[in-house]
């Protein structure tokens, strides 16, 4: 397992050997001391999601303003997706700024994504399934999601025949979300 800390404060991509044979493969994807040791998370699991989407589905951006901390770890268990987070702090750096990871079942890749950044992805093949741990249970009343088309943000989704739900679509930009003072602290 290497963790690696990426160029936005809080996220960290993690790849685990993938061991594959004519059966198949086979790969772990989470081990609590090891990220706790390496990023200072102690990742104590609440609550496990998991989406399938066809091809060009977007998911995003979102994230938590819950009381209790929300870090995620995500993979995807088929197909293969863009995985993008979002650094939404006003106060950071990188404000603004995403980078993005390819994720599939082959790569043994995974992402870390610290409490108050956005996470959103795009499903480039059909059936494509992503699975997160989180360290939070979902809280509807605290939950948010900017507009993954928002253009402050410039994020490149590599397609044109984007499936966006209505909740996403209709979403406020970031800029909108920061005057409601919506954004992390």
């Amino acid at each position: 397992m290497e963790i690696e800390r990426c160029e936005i404060s809080g996220a960290w991509v993690i790849k685990f050997p993938v061991f594959a044979d004519d059966r198949g493969i086979f790969r772990e994807w989470f081990k609590k001391d090891e990220i706790k040791s390496e990023t200072g998370i102690d990742f104590e699991v609440r609550q496990a999601n998991q989406s399938t989407s066809r091809l060009g589905v977007v998911r995003g951006i979102h994230y938590s303003l819950a009381d209790i901390p929300q870090h995620k770890l995500v993979t995807c268990t088929s197909g293969r997706v863009l995985d993008f987070v979002v650094d939404i702090r006003p106060n950071s750096k990188t404000f603004k700024k995403s980078i993005s990871f390819e994720l599939m079942p082959t790569n043994g890749t995974a992402v870390l994504i610290e409490h108050g950044l956005g996470h959103a992805f795009i499903s480039l093949e059909e059936g494509s399934t992503i699975t997160y741990l989180l360290t939070s249970n979902y809280a509807p009343n605290e939950e948010y999601a900017i507009n993954p088309l928002d253009k402050e943000l410039g994020i490149d989704w590599r397609n044109t025949n984007l499936a966006i739900s209505d909740k996403d679509k209709l979403a406020l930009s970031i800029g909108e979300m920061l005057h409601m003072g919506k954004l992390p602290k």
